[in-house]
């Protein structure tokens, strides 16, 4: 197995002006906007990787206090549905011995929740609005010759990256010949 290597960071004209070339996908046809997809992705990840960066960076550095309570929020709420789910017994004797705090606690979470809502938001867009750039950047730009080789020697093994590592774990890895 080859070792992970970042994809070179590509130049300004070649992600979005001079030699770029967009074009609409063809929306009938998915496999097709599927593959262009995926392809950009692994071509253009550091571009890409960067980008949501920014973009997370700037709503962060407008939204400071938004971001860190929404984050917080989100990871308090996983991190309870987590232990929840790991300790099932613990969790049913405790409702059973302590039904008044439960309910309690039910009630504040739910405050919480409402409360916390337009800094969950706020972090939510941070991350949402930057993968819908890239997924629009990626469905419009056309694929060049470098980008079709750099995608075959990700596909042989010959070298692996980060998108090419993610996109093979969320299923979506291609065989060589596409």
């Amino acid at each position: 197995m080859a070792q992970v290597e970042l994809a070179p960071l590509r130049t300004m004209g070649d992600f979005l002006f001079e030699t770029a070339r967009f074009q609409i996908p063809q929306i009938n046809d998915p496999e097709k906007w599927s593959n262009r997809v995926l392809n950009n992705l692994l071509y253009y990840q550091t571009n890409y990787f960067l980008t949501a960066l920014l973009i997370f960076l700037v709503i962060g550095i407008i939204h400071p206090v938004q971001i860190l309570l929404g984050f917080t929020a989100l990871a308090i709420c996983f991190g309870v549905f987590v232990y929840f789910t790991n300790s099932q017994y613990k969790a049913k004797r405790f409702k059973h011995d302590h039904p008044v705090f439960c309910v309690a606690a039910i009630i504040a979470a739910g405050y919480f929740v409402v409360y916390m809502f337009g800094a969950v938001l706020v972090f939510m867009f941070g991350i949402a609005f930057p993968m819908l750039l890239i997924l629009i950047h990626a469905s419009l730009r056309l694929r060049n010759f470098k980008n079709k080789f750099a995608n075959k020697m990700e596909y042989v093994g010959l070298k692996r990256t980060p998108m090419g590592i993610i996109l093979e774990g969320l299923g979506q890895e291609q065989e060589a010949g596409s």
